[in-house]
């Protein structure tokens, strides 16, 4: 099974296509196509890191400098109930956001926190053909990596390196 990284270039095109069948989704949804609610889901798509709502905001707001957290939380909160987006790392501390709803895996960094999106050929037949297991309906497949990203481990690396005696 060959797992690596997401290429960014497919996600850059995967954005492009994506803003256009937004505004498309939201009349079929009844919503307003605002101008926020574009800035909104052009910031979740530009990003590779699955922001949260604060750094959505913080993008955001250099475009509408007026836009509250509040607006922010309740349309993503809204973007996810219409499929637009979805949350990603739900046991975690705080709520992650992705624009790409397309099925795919994440790989998470166990110290601080950065996912990136993650090619896992094949995970998806793990559970081909089941519909439950035990008392569950199975709905999909996810699956989340829990690792040490290179920046995490260097930084650990420098902090357990015992200085040479020099005498």
């Amino acid at each position: 099974m060959n797992t690596q990284l997401a290429d960014q270039r497919h996600r850059a095109g995967y954005a492009e296509s994506r803003v256009a069948e937004f505004a498309t989704h939201c009349r079929a949804s009844g919503l307003a196509v605002t101008p926020q609610r574009l800035a909104i889901i052009r910031a979740l798509l530009s990003s590779v890191e699955h922001p949260t709502a604060d750094a959505v905001y913080a993008k955001v707001r250099r475009e509408h400098p007026y836009i509250s957290l509040a607006t922010v939380h309740r349309t993503l909160d809204t973007l996810c109930e219409i499929g637009e987006a979805r949350k990603v790392t739900l046991l975690h501390e705080s709520a992650r956001y992705d624009g790409n709803v397309q099925p795919h895996h994440h790989v998470v960094c166990v110290h601080c926190r950065r996912i990136r999106d993650v090619d896992i050929p094949g995970a998806e037949q793990l559970l081909a053909g089941r519909g439950s297991i035990g008392e569950f309906r199975v709905l999909g497949t996810s699956v989340e990596i829990l690792a040490v990203c290179e920046k995490c481990g260097r930084a650990r690396a420098q902090r357990t390196k015992k200085p040479l005696n020099t005498k």
